[in-house]
């Protein structure tokens, strides 16, 4: 029967060696991608909530007509 803990010793000491060849942002660049993301999480929030407040008044203005 396989050791399962062996298979899982293998396969930690792997990764580790992966993470060690990996480049690794420095601060700036961190902190600069870290502005970026949150500058077009902003965005897109502020687009879909202008689209959706928009489409909402165009349903509503046509919903009215309807009525009457």
């Amino acid at each position: 029967m396989k050791n399962p803990f062996r298979s899982i010793r293998i396969f930690a000491i792997e990764m580790f060696e992966e993470l060690k060849k990996a480049t690794w942002p420095t601060k700036s660049e961190l902190r600069d991608s870290t502005v970026v993301v949150i500058v077009a999480a902003l965005l897109l929030g502020l687009f879909t909530s202008i689209t959706d407040f928009s489409l909402y008044q165009v349903v509503d203005l046509f919903t009215g007509f309807v009525k009457g």
